[in-house]
């Protein structure tokens, strides 16, 4: 059966690839454009009892999704027939430096979902719970739901190029008259490095280690889930006109 295969195999983790990832971005976008605006207009008692029966099991697939996406991506990338992701392939094309900053933005987007954002959710829920059952409020909660609206925020500004970069690798950046193969090493390597610092100075900003978790001018883009689309479709934007600098054929 082909499946069984080396090209069957890929083909079957890039589908698992896909609709875990569906479940993790649908959840983040829930989680961001329903759930948080909701939970602003609710009294006290309804948004714990929420917390309670409803974001602990929204968390669980979360996670384990965010998880699932990790691993069948590094698989297609491992079981990948011979000579694909090949050097030609990440520094002599426009669309291996897109997938590979597609993938360092996904790496930072599931090491904030376990290190930051379920940490600190769990902290959030604890709390809700105990206050359901009579008892004292946590003080360190508001700091831990701000630190997770953070990094939560922030994982949504990664995902809108995030998509971008995963889509266009494989379609817009793989071939045509304007991006294709053939390019100099040093302007992918360029595009990548460009890549790793602006997520770098975003990663480190919401985990509170430029501006604070503060509302700062600079933490305007956490602020609401407006802002936070403004700023992903801005690097959308931002991240093509790179292409076309360093990336055109």
């Amino acid at each position: 059966m082909e499946i069984f295969h080396r090209i069957g195999l890929s083909e079957a983790f890039r589908i698992s690839h896909v609709i875990v990832a569906v479940m993790w971005m649908g959840l983040l976008w829930y989680f961001n454009f329903v759930q948080t605006p909701a939970f602003a207009e609710m009294e006290a008692s309804s948004r714990n009892d929420a917390f309670d029966k409803l974001t602990w099991r929204a968390l669980w697939w979360f996670r384990w999704s965010a998880a699932a996406t990790v691993v069948f991506g590094l698989l297609i990338i491992a079981i990948a027939p011979t000579g694909t992701y090949n050097s030609d392939f990440w520094i002599h094309s426009s669309a291996g430096p897109t997938l590979l900053v597609g993938i360092l933005f996904g790496l930072a987007m599931f090491l904030n979902v376990w290190l930051v954002i379920w940490p600190n959710q769990q902290i959030v829920i604890a709390n809700a719970r105990t206050l359901k059952a009579g008892g004292e409020a946590n003080p360190n909660a508001a700091a831990a739901a701000r630190a997770g609206a953070m990094a939560s925020r922030q994982n949504t500004i990664f995902s809108l190029p995030l998509l971008v970069f995963m889509v266009g690798a494989a379609h817009f950046y793989a071939a045509g008259p304007i991006f294709g193969g053939g390019l100099s090493s040093g302007k992918c390597i360029v595009y990548v490095l460009i890549g790793i610092a602006v997520m770098a100075v975003l990663e480190l900003n919401a985990l509170g280690m430029i501006s604070g978790r503060g509302n700062t001018g600079l933490n305007m883009i956490y602020e609401t889930h407006k802002n936070a689309m403004y700023t992903g479709i801005a690097l959308i934007v931002a991240f093509y006109i790179l292409a076309e600098i360093l990336l055109r054929v």
